[in-house]
């Protein structure tokens, strides 16, 4: 295993958040390869970089003010996990929906190349109290 880099981790994880949270899609080529392995509710898939971009901008437009709370994260060589909170505004009721996940990545050469996700029914808390100030905060 190689020695995690964490000055690097925190720089792709803090672009990651602001891709996400503020919709700076200009970022994803510095966030992720030419292909981009997922694992997740849909399927094992491999998407392409402007396919996966295309899929935020649809999640962000359908989820408006998407946050993800993250309670705790590690990194390990070129692996990385997060445990969050994801929130958003129900377009529909205009009432706040949350889910809880975790989220593991390989990262090759600075940018995100495969992840899993597994996320907790709508509607789900973890009883925590404490976030994270940031995704990558403590590193």
């Amino acid at each position: 295993m190689s020695v995690t880099n964490v000055p690097m981790m925190n720089a792709l994880f803090d672009r990651w958040q602001r891709v996400w949270e503020q919709g700076q899609y200009d970022l994803i080529p510095s966030c992720i390869g030419a292909s981009y392995i997922r694992h997740g509710e849909a399927g094992d898939r491999t998407v392409t970089r402007e396919a996966y971009t295309a899929e935020i901008v649809r999640t962000r437009e359908e989820h408006p003010n998407t946050r993800f709370i993250v309670f705790d994260h590690s990194f390990s060589g070129d692996r990385a996990w997060f445990r969050f909170t994801l929130t958003w505004t129900d377009p529909k009721s205009g009432q706040r929906q949350t889910r809880e996940g975790m989220q593991s990545y390989v990262v090759k050469d600075g940018k995100l190349s495969e992840t899993w996700l597994l996320l907790l029914p709508l509607g789900t808390a973890w009883s925590d109290t404490a976030a994270q100030t940031s995704w990558t905060a403590g590193e």
